[in-house]
């Protein structure tokens, strides 16, 4: 009785408890993983590496990259399994994880996210080059600074050496977050916000636009929302939670391995890279990204209705 008294509950009702969900859930299982580390590691070292401070050694890297772990499951996949199941009670079905994606909406999917590559580019060039009015450039100058710390982490991070290194960062950037992020903003936020709004496209771009918003990046807000976004039709188009976790991880995925490239000093991945610059930079290139992605959405949802 005790848990089917949660399944009445109205939208409005359901985020406050959600978002208290959420906060429990991270800070019970940052708990959790620091009572579990404690005696392999020491308090005192842990508590350097949590510090702030400029990360340099390997251990301190190592401690970083478990925490990050550590948040993403908290903060995402913990949360996700249990809002599922006190809402609906059936977890693989209130998260649509109980219906595959066929492989014609796979391969039309993933073309989708890769044919936004261009747009999301520009997007993010754009987004980059802002200017807050002076009245904010304090707040301006804090964001930037933040932003810089988080890409020299994530350098920080993808240097690694040895192939169990790079599977692990893919693991730690693109399968825990592909998973847990899409499980907790389409699966239960975008599902909360349609039936508030009674309209799926209010509910997928409120999510997305959330979705943006946690990374706490500024500067890369838009193209993370419309990333978001199109997650969130695939899901909506397919009817199934696999195919937007599988481009979510696709998306990742690519950076991590381009970052990598990169760091060895690939020649390929360079020009790669500068193509890819120039692509993103055009507006009209911008345009035909955008045009071929709703394109394929639009095949999704044909599909889907057939």
């Amino acid at each position: 009785m005790a848990i089917t008294a949660f399944h009445g509950m109205k939208p409005g009702s359901q985020i406050i408890f959600a978002a208290f969900v959420i906060l429990l859930s991270f800070l019970v299982v940052f708990a959790l993983s620091v009572a579990a580390l404690v005696p392999i590691v020491g308090l005192s070292e842990m508590m350097s590496s949590l510090s702030g401070a400029e990360p340099t050694s390997p251990q301190t890297i190592a401690l970083l990259k478990y925490f990050q772990v550590v948040q993403s499951i908290g903060l995402f996949v913990v949360p996700s399994l249990v809002l599922a199941y006190l809402f609906e009670g059936k977890v693989m079905a209130y998260l649509a994880l109980n219906k595959r994606a066929g492989s014609e909406a796979i391969i039309i999917g993933l073309l989708a996210v890769l044919a936004a590559g261009p747009l999301v580019g520009f997007l993010g060039e754009w987004n980059e080059s802002m200017q807050l009015p002076e009245f904010l450039a304090g707040f301006e100058s804090w964001m930037r600074s933040m932003e810089d710390s988080a890409a020299e982490l994530i350098d920080r991070f993808i240097r690694v050496e040895t192939t169990w290194g790079l599977l692990f960062n893919l693991f730690m950037i693109a399968v825990i977050p592909a998973v847990g992020e899409e499980l907790l903003f389409r699966g239960v936020i975008q599902k909360i916000f349609t039936n508030m709004t009674r309209n799926y496209h209010w509910g997928i771009w409120i999510s997305a636009f959330l979705f943006s918003g946690l990374h706490m990046q500024f500067f890369g807000f838009l193209p993370r929302m419309v990333l978001g976004a199109l997650f969130g039709y695939l899901l909506v188009y397919s009817g199934s939670m696999w195919l937007p976790i599988l481009a979510h991880f696709v998306n990742n995925a690519l950076g991590v391995l381009a970052l990598h490239a990169e760091n060895k000093g690939s020649e390929t991945m360079e020009s790669v890279n500068q193509y890819a610059d120039s692509m993103s930079a055009s507006v009209v290139m911008a345009v035909l990204s955008l045009a071929i992605a709703l394109v394929l959405l639009h095949f999704l949802k044909k599909r889907q209705r057939a």
